[in-house]
Order: structure tokens, then C-alpha cells, then sequence
């Protein structure tokens, strides 16, 4: 597909999930990296905050000291900053600076000043990470800087886009030091936003009528707020993923996104037909034999695995309706086995030794609290999913046809259990269910249409929203079922995923694979070579105001 890009002389995009896997947009930049690169071959770098060492090196970063080693013999960074420089282990194999900036921390006070002089950014109810985000966004602002002046970059299309609250202070900055340089600014969901729904208050129906600012204080959330607003009102071009985040943006920051990006996927991360049934059949593999061995009892190939994943945000991400959804199946007369699984990373301790010591001897072997594969260190309470859990009675239950299985850890690929990665694991799903309260966009439900995976999703979610937009929001259209959701029909929408679930086990064959044919060409509809035009909007946009800006420089 022939994209209409704009002439561009280098692009800089910071993150806190540059090289570093956390979360959603750890896959939104590392899935849109190749179509940056076929654009704008190297003129693209990604700047991330260097938390490596010896020890733990990143797994992700190939280091090449050779690249900008031009700019780094002159470069002479202040307040301890240090680089390296390599490639992102991504297809595209995009630039990558990363950043030490712990040096930043003794300076942090005279930004902060600067930053509430020139913008108004409330620093001093900030807590937790809210000055490590900060001093590394400074750190990365000043490595542009230093880029910037090293190749003369002041006067020509150069775009520096930071997404997150956590690089705000980086984006203005660069504002500061660099008011000809185009700057764009993505919220990926708004933090007060999130604040609200996971301080168990609805959102939507109370929208209209809520003050950022406000909030903001109630939640003591006035630090993160007050940056998050900065930057959107500071931006060349400020940006959300989703309109439904555009409509949060619009009353919590008191602006409303030029553009709405949304995210794309990369068919590269997906096994080719050859592979595919391979990747499949070992992942359904491991996944039947640890829920055969925590269960007790041997489960058939025939058995229907479902799977929820994401952020350890139990309302948020619908993780609640989840296991509401289960414990229907439960009650319910389902044929054949089902394997449920939620894949949500929390507070891990070690692999469970007894788990660990039945699948090492091929043995049903009883496991103790056959909820999950990990313990849980959680001092301060009892860990939200296990608690429901034990509530509903859900495990892996001997004399059950209803399984639900508990991953509370990264999916690397080192686990201790299934040593498989969350890819890895996603080719041998039947199903995934997402019925998220809050979700901008969805790249979960998306990364399972991508791999033909039937999934639910909900009308609150980025993801749902478009998929409705394009007429796909059923099973037999697109591959997804779209449960409409709103902040008073939780119940519903719990019964509405029971009977999605049971409608896909009792599917015939021929049905399956109609639908994950149809999953397929709902991805297709959403790669980057289609949703990248968007950010080219976005380039445009903030290049035009900082051409204007410009100007009056000059």
C-alpha cells in the first residue's frame, strides 16, 4: 500500500516503554516501528530510560556503539546524563537511544520551578514515580537538545513526540529549548481518567458533569494531572488513541485531541501459515498439561481454552466480569471441557514448587490452592483476583469440567512454568474475553484477531468502538463480539460474555474456522500500513503550528 508521507528530517519518540516491556504501549511502539523505518529509514529514534545493568541486562536492546557516534564524542551531557546507543530487537530494527538519568534527581527542584514558572505544572503533590517518569523525560528532552544542535536540526522538520503523562516534562522542554522543533503529545488514557474508574467511581455516565482539577485533588492525583494538562495544551499536536478518549480528554484536560490515532498491529508478530499450527499445538500443549496436572485429572485435546490478559487493573480491565463469566459456565450444562486462563501479572513470588514437581514427573500430583501457577506476595491485602477466586470457588478444580487457571507473571518466555512467551501462548487459544470498564484502546482483543482468536470486547473499549465502525462486531462478521457496557449493567454484560463463551464451544468446526477467518481479515483492516496515516496527520499538524511559531523566531 502507497502511504502519503510527509518530508520529515528526523523523528524522536520517548517513552518509558522504550526497550521496556510493561504494558500496552510497549506494543503500539514496537508494532509500528517497521512502517516508521520503511518511511523514514534511521530518521527515526526511540529514546527510553536506560534501568539496565550487567546483571539484568535488556533483553530487547542490541547495543551499537558506533550509531550518532558523531554526536556522542561532542555531545558532553550535563547532570550525570549518560547514553547508549543500538537497535531495538523489533522488526525494523529501529535506532534506540536509552537514557541514564538518575543524575537528574539532584537538579529536579530548579525544573520544577522552571516548569510551574513558564507552565503552571504542579510538582509538589507529586509521589511515587512521579519524579522518576519526570527525570527521565528532562534526561531524554536534553538528549534531543543535544541531538538538535549537533546536526543543525532547528530549522528543519523535525518532529519530537513523547507519549504519557511520564514524558510530559520532557515535551516541554523541548517546548522551552526548542521552539522550532514540532512537538507532539500522546495520551494513551488520561491518568485522572484511570484514577477515577480504579477508585471504583463511574466514569461515563458522570462525565459531563466531572473537573479535572478537581478530581485531581479528591484523588490526590494533582502532580500527574497537572503535567498530563501542560503537555496537551503545550503540544505542536496533542493526540489520544481512540475517541473515546478523545471525549475523556475533552473534559478531564480541557482540550480536545487534533487528531485521534489509534493503534495498529504488525502481521510480522504473527506465525506464518506454516509455523502457525505448530505454534499452536505447543501452546495448547503446555497450557492442557499444567492445567491437567493442577487439576488432577487429565484434559483432551478437545478441551476449549478461553483467556483473559492485560494490565493488573481488576475493574478496569473487566476482570471481575471475567470470573462472574466463569462461574455461569460453571453453573451452566457445557459439554466437554473448558480451560480458562488469566494471564495478568501481579505481585509474583516463585513458581509453586508442587506445580513445578508434577509436570516435572509427568504426575498428578495434588497442589496446594489450585488457583494459580505462582504465589502472590500481596502484604497489604489479599490479592483482588485470588480473592474472587476463593469467593466463587473458581480453580482448578478436580471433578469439574470448568477450569480457571490464575498466571499472575510476565509472559517472557521464563516463567518457571510454561517458559512460553504471551505470543507464544495466544497461538493456542480458542478464545479470549476483554470486557474492560476501562479501555482507550484494546490491543489485546486486537493482538487475538491478528492471530485468528475469536474475541469478546465492549463498547467502552477504543478497539470496540472501531470495530463497530467498520461492521464487524460479531463473531460470524469479524471474529469479535461487541457487549454493549455502561456504568449500570454489570450484570448483563457478565451474562452476555457467559453466552458469547458458550456460543463459540458449541460452534461447529466449519463455524470455528469461519470466524477465525473473519478474525483475520478484521485485523487485516487495522495494520499499520492503514492506521499509520493517521500519525502523518499528526505530523502535519504539528508541523504547520510550529512553522507558525517559527516565524516569529526567525
Amino acid at each position: 500500500m502507497k502511504i502519503d508521507s510527509v518530508n520529515l528530517d528526523a523523528i524522536f519518540e520517548t517513552s518509558w516503554e522504550v526497550c521496556n516491556k510493561i504494558g500496552g504501549i510497549y506494543t503500539v511502539l514496537s508494532s509500528k516501528a517497521l512502517t516508521l523505518q520503511n518511511l523514514y529509514k534511521d530518521k527515526t529514534i526511540f529514546i527510553g530510560p536506560d534501568v539496565w545493568d550487567e546483571e539484568n541486562p535488556c533483553p530487547y536492546f542490541s547495543e551499537v556503539p558506533s550509531l550518532l557516534m558523531p554526536w556522542k564524542k561532542k555531545a558532553n551531557l550535563p547532570y550525570g546524563i549518560s547514553v547508549r546507543t543500538g537497535r531495538w530487537n523489533i522488526p525494523g530494527k529501529p535506532i534506540v537511544v536509552l537514557v541514564k538519568f538518575q543524575g537528574v534527581y539532584e537538579i529536579k527542584d530548579y525544573f520544577y520551578g522552571e516548569m510551574w514558572q513558564r507552565y503552571g505544572v504542579d510538582s509538589l503533590h507529586g509521589y511515587g514515580d512521579y519524579d522518576e517518569g519526570c527525570c527521565f523525560a528532562l534526561a531524554a528532552g536534553i538528549v534531543i537538545e543535544s541531538i538538535c544542535n549537533f546536526k543543525r536540526f532547528r530549522y528543519k522538520n523535525v518532529i519530537a513526540h513523547f507519549d504519557e503523562w511520564t514524558t510530559g516534562m520532557g515535551l516541554l522542554y523541548t517546548a522551552w529549548k526548542l521552539p522550532t522543533v514540532a512537538t507532539i503529545f500522546t495520551t494513551h488514557a488520561t491518568s485522572i481518567g484511570r484514577s477515577i474508574c480504579g477508585n471504583g467511581k463511574p466514569l461515563y455516565d458522570y462525565l459531563p458533569g466531572y473537573n479535572g482539577d478537581q478530581m485531581a485533588r479528591e484523588l490526590n492525583m494533582e502532580s500527574k494531572h497537572s503535567l498530563e494538562k501542560a503537555a496537551a495544551h503545550n503540544a505542536d499536536c496533542f493526540t489520544t488513541v481512540s475517541d473515546v478518549t478523545a471525549a475523556e480528554c475533552e473534559q478531564l484536560l480541557d482540550i480536545r485531541p487534533q487528531v485521534v490515532t489509534p493503534n495498529g498491529f504488525q502481521p510480522e508478530f504473527v506465525p506464518v501459515k506454516g509455523k502457525a499450527k505448530k505454534a499452536r499445538s505447543v501452546a495448547r500443549e503446555a497450557m492442557l498439561n499444567v492445567g491437567s496436572k493442577m487439576s488432577g485429572q487429565p484434559l483432551g485435546d478437545d478441551t476449549f481454552i478461553i483467556a483473559t490478559s492485560g494490565r493488573c487493573e481488576y475493574r478496569n480491565k473487566g476482570i471481575d466480569v471475567f470470573l462472574d463469566a466463569a462461574k455461569k459456565l460453571e453453573q451452566a450444562d457445557v459439554k466437554g471441557n473448558l480451560l480458562l486462563y488469566i494471564l495478568v501479572p501481579a505481585w509474583t513470588g516463585a513458581p509453586k514448587q508442587e506445580l513445578k514437581d508434577a509436570l516435572a514427573a509427568d504426575k498428578y500430583m495434588p497442589v496446594p490452592d489450585p488457583a494459580s501457577t505462582h504465589t502472590v506476595q500481596n502484604p497489604g491485602g489479599e490479592d483482588a483476583i485470588l480473592g474472587r477466586m476463593h469467593q466463587l470457588g473458581l480453580g482448578a478444580n478436580s471433578g469439574s469440567n470448568v477450569q480457571v487457571i490464575y498466571v499472575p507473571c510476565y509472559l517472557n518466555g521464563d516463567d518457571g512454568i510454561f517458559n512460553l512467551t504471551y505470543y507464544d501462548m495466544l497461538a493456542g487459544f480458542d478464545a479470549t474475553a476483554f470486557p474492560s470498564y476501562y479501555e482507550p484502546w484494546g490491543y489485546t482483543p486486537l493482538e487475538s484477531v491478528a492471530f485468528g482468536v475469536p474475541t469478546v470486547t465492549t463498547s467502552l473499549s477504543g478497539f470496540g468502538q472501531w470495530v463497530r465502525s467498520v461492521n464487524r462486531d460479531s463473531f460470524d462478521t469479524g471474529g469479535v463480539e461487541v457487549i454493549e457496557r455502561n456504568d449500570s449493567n454489570y450484570g448483563e454484560v457478565v451474562d452476555r460474555l457467559a453466552q458469547a463463551m458458550l456460543d463459540l464451544v458449541s460452534a461447529s468446526e466449519d463455524r470455528r474456522a469461519a470466524i477465525s477467518k473473519a478474525a483475520h481479515e478484521t485485523a487485516s483492516k487495522a495494520e499499520w500500513d492503514y492506521f499509520v496515516t493517521y500519525y502523518i496527520d499528526a505530523f502535519r499538524v504539528a508541523l504547520d503550528n510550529a512553522e507558525k511559531r517559527s516565524s516569529n523566531l526567525k
